[in-house]
């Protein structure tokens, strides 16, 4: 059995469920291209995180978050896993 270091918090919760996102665009300067953040939450608020994007990133996002019933992120890594299956499915 893995040896888990106590004691276990939150914190030490590396991979969360994504429960809700949320995009939001903030303008740029006169001229200037805004700026586009998505807002996480994780496991029903037990955790948030906002990314900053591109405007290709964000139409790219919501493409996969809109056709992936589950998703996940990796907090240390930062890096969101779309299309997780169970082994067999």
């Amino acid at each position: 059995m893995a040896k888990v270091t106590q004691p276990l918090t939150d914190d030490s919760i590396q991979v969360r469920q994504v429960s809700h996102y949320q995009f939001s665009w903030v303008p740029g300067e006169p001229g200037q291209n805004g700026t586009y953040t998505l807002q996480l939450v994780l496991d029903q608020g037990a955790w948030e995180e906002v990314l900053t994007l591109t405007a290709d990133d964000a139409d790219a996002l919501q493409d996969l978050f809109i056709a992936q019933g589950t998703v996940h992120y990796d907090i240390r890594r930062r890096v969101l896993l779309f299309g997780v299956k169970s082994p067999g499915s």
